[in-house]
């Protein structure tokens, strides 16, 4: 069994996409049509920079999942192949679960990118900036991570926001707060506990506006069933139901990424290989979550073409 996954922020750089649309008339395709359902030139700021807008979340989401999508696209358009003839399950990291329903069907590619611009806007305005922060625990289980959390909160909002792998959890909240969490994590035995940089404290409590625009949005929003199950990052678990996607996803916005349990599920479930396209993010943590399944991530046409020898 297989499942393909996609990254979520932080994946994004200058020059990507551009050797992909160079290469394939699909991926041109892609890259156009977000640029049309945004009416901007995104694909342009992907390729040109400058990289301090590109790396504001309200375009560097969108640009992550135009990446994946265009990636997969080619290998399965190129190559002839369908997703559920290849794939089993599809999941993906934080945004890149909206990646990972365009990818199975359930979002069309521009509702996709919009509502992606939009998430982004929302989750950066819905707390100032300066005010939240987030930072990384190596070192430290989720169960540790957890504890830090609620130590260092002293009234403020502290949590476990992406629990990544065995051995890295994000946690996120008040600024004031996560400055304690990294000191207590340093003395419960992280190896190392450092801030992450970050516009915003993603999947926490204070997203709250986010969440609430993004239920708007996506009520809104035509949500199909997927051609193969999404592994859905709040529960850890298969998701088809078009109305439970919806909620999943408003849940999402100020909820826990349960990684490491969505990959050790997929893996028990039987997945053996997992299949990361447009990034080199979520596909190393596997290695980290489990020993039942190897990972590889694709990124280069020359990385599509091995693939698809092996198909």
């Amino acid at each position: 069994m297989r499942a393909f996954i996609f990254p979520g922020q932080g994946s994004q750089a200058v020059g990507m996409g551009l050797a992909l649309s160079q290469a394939s008339a699909v991926a041109r395709e892609v890259f156009q049509e977000v640029d049309d359902a945004l009416g901007q030139n995104l694909f342009r700021l992907m390729t040109e920079g400058p990289a301090d807008e590109l790396q504001l979340t309200e375009n560097a989401q969108p640009a992550i999942m135009a990446n994946a999508i265009a990636t997969l696209r080619v290998l399965l358009k190129e190559g002839g192949f369908s997703l559920p003839d290849k794939a089993d399950y599809v999941a993906g990291h934080s945004l890149g679960e909206y990646s990972a329903l365009c990818a199975a069907g359930a979002i069309d590619l521009s509702t996709t990118a919009r509502l992606l611009k939009l998430r982004g806007q929302a989750m950066q305005a819905a707390v100032p900036v300066g005010e939240g922060a987030m930072a990384v625990f190596l070192g430290l289980d989720f169960a540790g991570a957890r504890a830090v959390a609620e130590e260092a909160a002293q009234g403020e909002v502290c949590q476990a926001a992406n629990d990544n792998s065995n051995r890295q959890v994000v946690v996120s909240g008040h600024k004031a707060a996560i400055d304690r969490a990294i000191l207590i994590a340093k003395e419960k035995g992280a190896k190392r506990a450092l801030p992450l940089p970050v516009s915003a404290p993603f999947h926490c409590s204070l997203m709250q506006p986010a969440a609430d625009a993004m239920a708007d949005a996506l009520a809104k929003a035509a949500i199909q069933s997927p051609l193969v199950a999404v592994y859905a990052n709040v529960i850890a678990a298969p998701v088809a139901d078009p109305s439970e996607i919806v909620r999943l996803l408003v849940e999402q916005v100020t909820g826990t990424v349960r990684w490491r349990e969505s990959v050790a599920a997929m893996a028990d479930a039987g997945v053996e290989q997992f299949v990361e396209f447009g990034g080199k993010a979520v596909g190393p943590m596997v290695k980290d979550i489990t020993d039942k399944a190897r990972a590889i991530s694709i990124v280069k046409m020359a990385d599509i073409e091995a693939f698809a020898a092996t198909l």
